[in-house]
């Protein structure tokens, strides 16, 4: 039940970063949920394999390269839909930024309304 709240609440945190930021376009909430499906997605089976293969630069630059990193999930999974959309790599970088604090403020209210004592 958790997994699909969030994922529900990912695809809305979407569709908002598309509202807010003019450079990432969502068609509709049914593209904005595939779209939140593919972004885990590449961040759970590609992501790993690129921040090993750029943990040289990512140790250069004290961590900044995962931002990155997670502006081309971004944009991959824009080039891999229809009906997600981003103008450029900026334009990625910058939703991507947005998602994440979405993500991360998402994060902390399933964990609140999940957890065993609040019921």
């Amino acid at each position: 039940m958790k997994t699909l709240v969030r994922w529900m609440l990912l695809a809305a945190a979407l569709l908002l970063v598309a509202h807010v930021y003019p450079g990432v376009r969502v068609d509709s909430f049914t593209a904005a949920l595939l779209a939140a499906l593919v972004i885990g997605l590449f961040n759970t089976l590609v992501r790993p394999l690129l921040v090993l293969l750029t943990l040289p630069v990512t140790l250069l630059t004290l961590g900044l390269f995962l931002f990155v990193i997670n502006a081309l999930m971004f944009w991959a999974a824009a080039w891999a839909l229809d009906g997600f959309n981003v103008d450029g790599f900026w334009a990625a970088l910058i939703g991507s930024l947005l998602y994440s604090v979405c993500g991360i403020v998402i994060d902390a209210a399933a964990e609140r309304i999940f957890s065993p004592g609040s019921a």
